[in-house]
């Protein structure tokens, strides 16, 4: 009997390989990473003393580093057990709580047409190739070598040619034996009742073996030579073996190239999958050629629990972005979410590593955006709430975007959040009254609708920032309040000595900016924080110049003077002071409101009810109280005397 390769994918997918294997062997405790889905154990396969098998979860894959055996689920049943295959499928099927198929001949005589379609495909994959390197490819070489690509690169994903001629391939197939009808049936050549002649499909394009979850090529993509052709990209139209809306490009290599962090980057064209996949991010797919689908969307969630979907950084690829929001946030459930990461205006993935390398776009997806930050984003941007009207209908709008979640429980969590933003945002917004005496009784930061707050770090961005803060993301990616309290460290180092106890413990939620703490406190430790030379050589000294710039220019594009060299010592002391009370509260606030929230979620009691709202009101009484002493304010013009 042979089984619809759709039901063999659902039962493996349904049973981790590791629930398989684990009855047979013991796990290594030292190197085995539950969590991760990573296992290793002494092979059963052969004797051995050292664990050297290996079995990955999230590739449903085993290996033996020591004998070279591996497989799938089926393979270690019909191996270890002597299983037959039939046997080996109904064990699965059995554990993944599948019914096993009845038997239907016309479905097993379709399987078998598409193993021959799979063969014509095969046999058109590599005439294209040849193609490719012929003289009559010469100038889609010279368009590939112009982009970067290399011949090693080419050869991986089976780039070819289609010859500028109607009958190339199709005389090519027929002279290989193959009948009419599979050409037609595999989508090679235009036919039907208004087409006398059938003629080749892709003509004069650079090809793209398109393939399926096991690696089998089963459609193509075209990219047209001549400017003059209306369509720059081609796909092959949908067959028994391709549905566009279905598939990913390069998803079985971007599966087996996952790595032990388990992240997928979902890219918007071929050319950007090669470009990233040639400058070392291998873990990359695209959708063909049209706005990411839902099942596209499923397909993304197999491979990964938090795929970072990537936008070109313009506003055509701002606006996909939010489509795509939009059609994930029903879906979403504990564990099954999506991050965006937008690229610098105009710029697309493939052009930034080819001009820049690989460096210029690891910061990209290290500032992908959670999904509730991009709705937040697109919900603000540009927006002008002075009125209670306005006010309540932002509300409105964000009650209804978390409405339309149809997990209970990461709806809740959305809500939460979504009230969270709008407490802080309409409470910076708010102009506190000025008051004799008031440390900071200036106005929140509020130029051209942006506004920085340290607490939550909501922000809401005008239409002319967006791109500045959320795509090239510069210094304006550290929170204010942790990059101010720390320039001010390196530019006055007496501070560290009077606040040690603080400085060393101090709780920071970005990542460059725990590394430059890191390196204050190691400067410290080796004596060389007695001056500001000697810290500053210090951060050099650990390779953090670049991050140490960014913090210095935010603290000057912020007017926040006290952190600054040239600030007299007494005052970036007191700011020093209100900055770090600020810091260790919000940090405190916001810890207790997530454990709260936790407990609530968990347990719906009266009292875990009311220690919520309890955390909530000390939290907006924070808040008022930081929105009267925002960062540190306007210093007294007093130089440094020392």
């Amino acid at each position: 009997m042979r089984f619809p390769p759709s039901f063999l994918d659902e039962i493996r997918d349904r049973v981790p390989i590791s629930s398989v294997i684990g009855s047979r062997v013991s796990w290594d405790r030292r190197k085995t990473n539950a969590a991760r889905g990573d296992f290793w154990a002494c092979c059963p396969f052969h004797g051995e003393k050292s664990p050297s098998f290996h079995c990955e979860d999230k590739k449903g894959r085993y290996h033996c580093f020591g004998c070279g055996v591996s497989g799938d689920h089926f393979r270690f049943l019909t191996e270890l057990d002597g299983l037959g295959f039939p046997e080996a499928v109904e064990r699965i099927a059995d554990m993944a709580g599948v019914p096993m198929p009845a038997r239907d001949e016309q479905a097993e005589q379709r399987e078998r047409q598409r193993a021959s379609l799979h063969d014509v495909m095969e046999l058109a994959t590599g005439f294209f190739q040849q193609q490719l390197q012929s003289a009559a490819g010469a100038k889609a070489r010279a368009y590939l070598r112009d982009r970067g690509m290399t011949p090693a690169t080419q050869q991986k994903f089976r780039l070819g040619f289609a010859l500028d001629s109607r009958n190339a391939l199709k005389e090519f197939l027929a002279g290989k034996g193959v009948a009419k009808d599979q050409i037609e049936a595999c989508g090679l050549v235009r036919h039907g009742d208004d087409i006398p002649v059938s003629y080749d499909w892709f003509r004069d394009r650079i090809m793209f073996p398109i393939e399926d979850r096991r690696g089998r090529v089963i459609a193509f993509g075209g990219r047209a030579m001549s400017p003059e052709v209306a369509a720059k990209y081609m796909n092959s139209p949908d067959t028994e073996l391709f549905h566009k809306g279905e598939m990913l490009y390069n998803f079985a290599r971007a599966r087996q190239a996952m790595g032990k962090d388990g992240a997928v980057i979902a890219v918007e064209g071929y050319m950007d999958v090669i470009g990233l996949a040639q400058a070392g991010f291998e873990n990359a797919v695209a959708p063909l050629g049209t706005a990411l689908t839902e099942n596209q969307m499923e397909l993304l969630w197999k491979m990964a629990p938090e795929p970072v979907l990537c936008f070109d950084g313009d506003q055509a690829g701002l606006r996909a972005a939010w489509r795509a929001a939009d059609m994930i946030l029903p879906s979403v459930q504990p564990g099954r979410t999506a991050r965006f990461a937008l690229l610098p205006e105009g710029k697309d993935p493939d052009d930034l590593v080819r001009e820049q390398g690989a460096d210029a776009f690891r910061p990209v997806l290290a500032e992908a955006r959670p999904l509730s930050e991009l709705l937040w984003m697109r919900e603000t941007t540009g927006g002008v709430f002075d009125t209670p009207e306005r006010k309540a209908e932002l509300e409105k709008t964000l009650r209804e975007l978390t409405g339309r979640i149809k997990d209970e429980s990461v709806r809740f969590h959305y809500a939460q959040d979504m009230r969270e933003r709008v407490l802080a945002f309409f409470g910076a917004a708010r102009t506190p009254p000025r008051r004799q005496g008031d440390f900071n009784n200036k106005r929140p930061a509020a130029q051209g609708g942006q506004f920085v707050r340290g607490a939550g770090g909501r922000t809401a961005m005008s239409e002319s920032l967006n791109r500045s803060a959320m795509v090239k993301r510069g210094g304006e990616g550290m929170p204010l309040r942790e990059t101010v309290l720390l320039v001010a460290l390196v530019n006055h180092p007496q501070l560290i000595d009077e606040n040690f106890d603080h400085v060393e413990t101090l709780d920071l939620s970005n990542a460059d900016l725990k590394h430059l703490h890191f390196a204050i406190i190691d400067a410290v430790a080796h004596g060389h924080a007695g001056d500001r030379d000697s810290l500053r050589a210090a951060i050099g000294a650990s390779g953090l110049d670049e991050i140490w710039q960014r913090a210095v220019l935010l603290v000057r594009r912020a007017r926040q003077w006290p952190a600054l060299e040239e600030a007299a010592i007494e005052d970036a002391r007191e700011a020093f002071a209100q900055a770090l009370h600020l810091q260790r509260n919000a940090r405190t606030l916001h810890k207790e409101l997530k454990l709260a929230e936790t407990a609530l979620a968990t347990e719906t009691t009266d009292e875990n009810y009311r220690h919520l709202i309890e955390i909530q009101a000390q939290f907006r009484d924070f808040q008022a109280t930081e929105a009267l002493i925002e960062g540190f304010g306007i210093p007294s013009g007093r130089v440094d005397r020392s």
